[in-house]
Formats: structure tokens, sequence, C-alpha cells
């Protein structure tokens, strides 16, 4: 099974131009799926043997959201075997995915973001750089992966914009005065100094000049956020929740909230207008005397 795997793989990074996250998401998945068959050749995996490797998921507590993926994966992969002629049947077509209770996301007041934006106060390059990705991150809702990626020519500071791309496409997101503001002193003062190679074109880099990770930024942001006093656990991804669920509360429409964010799907966005409803709940149980 090992072989067909690899090719599926191959398949996802040739064909459906998939990203190694979602690659690597599959693999384990179904390198899951094969150790439990224990060699069994797929043509003779039955529909049962699949449920009951779904069923065993939920009795050892694997969480609804990881079985609804592994669900995903494995009917990706008999897709891909149908395809090829490798089976003659589909025979994970009758997986059912379990019930996903959808959680708000962690929001920061508006109180919070200007406390946690605040906290860069030095002027240290690399305080100022802090302080350029806080805001610009809050200022433009994008993701970590895309923050730390960015490249000088992708920031137009004439016109007050940025541009993300990912495999399939890119978009033009708008930021304000505190971030220009911010970025335009990290720009003219602080990168310079910070840069190892004067031909590195990455916008943000880390305090050895090279490109800031994921994990480097995930350590600057809770640092801040202790300052700050914020109480919730909150992650990089906090701020792009919060970036959403204001621009909504404030009546921005929410396919220009979708576009900005990204989404392929405006479902997902809605997920901040229900946000909006859970809080003017919150407030009038709060301040209705009849309540």
């Amino acid at each position: 099974m090992e072989e067909t795997i690899n090719g599926f793989i191959n398949y996802l990074h040739n064909v459906k131009k998939m990203s190694d996250n979602t690659e690597m998401s599959y693999r384990r998945d179904l390198n899951k799926l094969g150790n439990y068959l224990k060699g069994k050749p797929l043509s003779d995996v039955t529909v049962d043997d699949l449920q009951t490797y779904i069923s065993n998921m939920g009795e050892q507590g694997f969480k609804p959201a990881t079985i609804s993926r592994n669900i995903a994966s494995i009917k990706a992969f008999y897709h891909y075997l149908v395809k090829e002629g490798i089976v003659k049947e589909d025979v994970s077509v009758s997986l059912k995915s379990p019930r996903i209770e959808k959680k708000l996301p962690e929001i920061l007041t508006t109180e919070e973001v200007v406390r946690l934006l605040e906290q860069p106060k030095g002027d240290s390059p690399k305080e100022v750089r802090d302080k350029a990705m806080l805001e610009l991150l809050y200022a433009t809702g994008i993701r970590v992966s895309e923050l730390i990626s960015l490249l000088e020519s992708d920031v137009n500071m004439t016109m007050g914009y940025i541009v993300c791309r990912d495999l399939h496409k890119e978009r033009v997101i708008p930021f304000g005065s505190e971030a220009r503001n911010a970025l335009s002193r990290y720009m003219g003062e602080s990168r310079e100094a910070m840069i190892e190679n004067e031909n590195c074109r990455t916008l943000f880099v880390n305090c050895s000049g090279g490109p800031m990770s994921r994990q480097g930024f995930w350590k600057l942001i809770k640092y801040y956020a202790k300052k700050a006093g914020i109480a919730a656990d909150i992650t990089p991804h906090t701020l792009r929740h919060s970036f959403a669920a204001h621009l909504v509360e404030n009546g921005a429409d929410l396919k220009s909230v979708q576009e900005m964010l990204g989404h392929s799907d405006i479902s997902t966005t809605q997920i901040y207008a229900t946000v909006g409803h859970s809080r003017i709940r919150d407030v009038y149980n709060k301040a209705h005397p009849r309540f």
C-alpha cells in the first residue's frame, strides 16, 4: 500500500498542486489506515473494513474534526484509486463524517487589541519590527504564514496596501495609517540594521538577519499578550479573527471580508457574523432589567 500512497501523493503534488502541509496530512492519515489494514490488498478492502476503522478512531477518543479529516483523506484516496483503475469500486462512498460543533473563534475586544499593539514601545530595531508586524497583522487580517512570507516589493506604501500570494491566486489588502506609520519606521530605520544580506528581499527578518519563522512570531505575540495583561490564551490567528469580527461588527459586508481573508467559501466567513450576534446576546443578558 505504501507504493500506492506514494503514487497518490505524487498525483496531489504534480496534478492537483496541493501544498506541502496538505500532502503531509494525507500521507499521515493514509499511513495510519495502512497500518490498520496490515498489508491487506486494496482490492480486498470492504466497506465494513473502513467503517470499523472509523469506529475504532471514535472509540480511541479521536476528535470529530480529526475523524472527519481522515474520512476526507480516505475518500480522496479512493477517488484516485478508481480513476487509476487500481480498484473497481469506491468503497469509501458510504463513509459519513461525524457532526462537528462549530466553536466560536477567540476574539479580542478593541481595547485588548489596542493594549497589545501598544506593547512594543522601545526604539530598538527589534521592537520597531515587532510593532510593524503586529500592526500589519491586525490591519490586514492576513495569516502568519503570509506575514512572514511578505517581500518588500509586496508593500505599496504610497497607496497603502499589500499583495498576498498563494498557489492559486493573489489578493490585494489595504491597511490604515497606524500600520503605515509603523511600517514606514521599520522599513526606513530598522530593517537595514537587522538584515544579514543586503540582497534579502524578505520584509520581516529575525534578529539574526534571516526570515522570521512561525515559531518565532508565536513566541513574540505570547510575550506581548502577557505584557498587555490579556488573560485569553491567544495565538497569532487570534488577531486575524479579531480583524474580521471587528470589521463585521462595524458594518463591513461579508463578501468584502471574505475577499480580504482569502476564504474560498463565504460560509467560512459567516462565523464572524455569528460572533457579533453572540456579543449582542451577552450584552442583553447582562444589561436588560427583565432578563
